[in-house]
């Protein structure tokens, strides 16, 4: 109990100090705002051209996303045709494995363990 009264009194003088102050600093503030104009501040300046920089990198980024979609269009088109590539590829060796069933049932080839076809005479 002894300790607790010291810390409490410190702690409310340390709270009035930073009150007067923040205060004090308010009150300077608020006076001393009439000869200020908004628009030649520095930081409304600084805020515009931050703003200015924003909407560039937007404009940027727009583009590149522009960009992209063009590129996935493109590569869309290009996968399509490549399936359609592959699909008639598959259909001329469906007719090749179909060609050779035939000559193979009429006894014209013969295909060999190792794939190697020879002409029956």
């Amino acid at each position: 109990m002894k300790k607790t009264l010291p810390a409490l009194l410190a702690a409310l003088a340390i709270t009035v100090v930073i009150g007067v102050g923040m205060l004090f600093v308010g009150g300077n503030a608020l006076f001393n705002s009439d000869g200020i104009t908004v628009s030649n501040s520095p930081i409304v300046a600084n805020a515009q051209s931050a703003s200015g920089d924003q909407a560039a990198q937007i404009a940027q980024l727009q583009s590149q996303v522009a960009q992209y979609q063009s590129r996935e269009t493109q590569y869309q088109q290009e996968l399509s045709q490549a399936a359609d590539q592959i699909r008639a590829a598959n259909d001329k060796l469906q007719q090749v494995q179909m060609l050779l069933s035939a000559l193979q049932s009429r006894g014209i080839i013969t295909i060999g363990q190792d794939g190697r076809i020879f002409l029956n005479q």
